[in-house]
């Protein structure tokens, strides 16, 4: 294992999408939705600890989830999960844990990654990381790993490659970077994949400290700066009360909006493992194997009648759940919630949104 590249793990979501399963207290990184006995989190750290060393990898979560963290990665160092005071997106996350880290070694390359996608083929995803690790070593780039697309997906972020300046390292290839679009609607999302030039974006990151750090302070100086600022406090009793003032006074922005899109140095490496954002209760339905009649079903007991292509999920497995006559629906059980809602209008930011509005104890 290099003693020089470390992993940072974005952990502090809520997971809206995945009510009434996922709720504040118990965000969807945290479960076990696919049934494989780990959640999202613990597969995700199990993955990067194949190749980065336990001490070298950071979690960076809410507050509220830091003794979660403890719990699920116990060989985690206490002092690599950075707690965020509030939610301000995936800039001021990233910039937090940069600064961190370049207090201790601003030699390091980094992969930053999500805790709750799923990823399949971990033997080449961990090749295509190395990969871009050893070319973020080597150059003054930004990359992101780019999954090819198999449909128009209008839930995810596009980037366009320019193939023919291609760049293979250990049989893994990657592009300078044109554009990025942004989830766009369904006729431009079928013209990007019909382009054969469009990959989605994984939203996993790799670069050196040193790069992302002269591109947080080119691009958004007004957040990367007052992390910066606090160098001398990382890693002492200070560091808390500091963390607390720049978030309380940082404004929300992504890394995609706040650099990625405006960077001139960014690269894109095409993956070909599985992966999936599991966003939504639709990707869970497409993951999970399905019947012949196309239902989809949790590891609960199920009386279905004439019901089709839908998706049941019960969280208490030996609870009985009858339904007559659904067509495309999805259909999840908890203990104090039941969501019985179309496959195709899963509208979940505003139903979430009405939810806590209405019912605060529901969230």
């Amino acid at each position: 294992m290099n003693n020089k590249q470390y992993c940072i793990i974005m952990a502090g979501g809520i997971g809206s999408r995945f009510w009434p399963l996922s709720r504040n207290a118990m965000p969807k990184q945290f479960l076990d939705i696919l049934g494989t006995g780990k959640s999202f989190l613990q597969m995700t750290c199990d993955r990067f600890l194949n190749i980065i060393p336990k001490e070298q990898i950071l979690v960076v979560t809410s507050e509220q989830y830091r003794d979660l963290v403890k719990q699920q990665l116990p060989s985690i160092p206490e002092e690599n999960i950075l707690a965020e005071p509030y939610r301000r997106n995936t800039a001021p996350c990233i910039a937090y844990a940069t600064y961190k880290l370049m207090k201790t070694d601003p030699g390091a390359t980094v992969v930053v990654a999500p805790s709750d996608h799923w990823i399949t083929g971990d033997e080449d995803f961990l090749g295509t990381i190395n990969s871009a690790l050893q070319l973020a070593e080597a150059e003054d780039v930004l990359i992101t790993l780019g999954i090819q697309p198999t449909r128009p997906e209008t839930g995810y972020g596009y980037i366009q490659a320019l193939k023919k300046d291609a760049v293979s390292i250990n049989d893994h290839v990657a592009y300078p970077v044109k554009t990025f679009t942004e989830k766009p609607q369904a006729e431009l999302a079928r013209v990007l994949v019909e382009s054969k030039e469009f990959y989605w974006n994984s939203g996993i990151f790799v670069w050196s400290l040193a790069s992302i750090a002269k591109q947080l302070e080119l691009w958004i100086p007004e957040v990367s700066l007052p992390f910066r600022n606090g160098l001398s406090l990382y890693n002492t009793p200070h560091e808390e009360k500091f963390i607390k003032k720049v978030y309380s006074a940082i404004r929300n922005v992504s890394i995609d909006y706040g650099v990625m899109e405006k960077a001139q140095n960014t690269y894109v490496f095409a993956a070909t493992f599985g992966w999936s954002d599991l966003g939504s209760w639709e990707s869970i339905y497409m993951h999970y194997p399905r019947d012949g009649k196309g239902n989809a079903i949790s590891d609960s007991v199920t009386h279905l009648d004439n019901v089709t292509g839908s998706l049941v999920y019960a969280s208490q497995k030996k609870k009985l759940i009858v339904a007559k006559g659904l067509d495309n629906y999805i259909v999840v059980d908890t203990p104090d919630a039941l969501l019985i809602c179309p496959r195709d209008d899963l509208q979940f930011r505003q139903l979430f949104n009405d939810i806590a509005h209405n019912n605060e104890e529901f969230v």
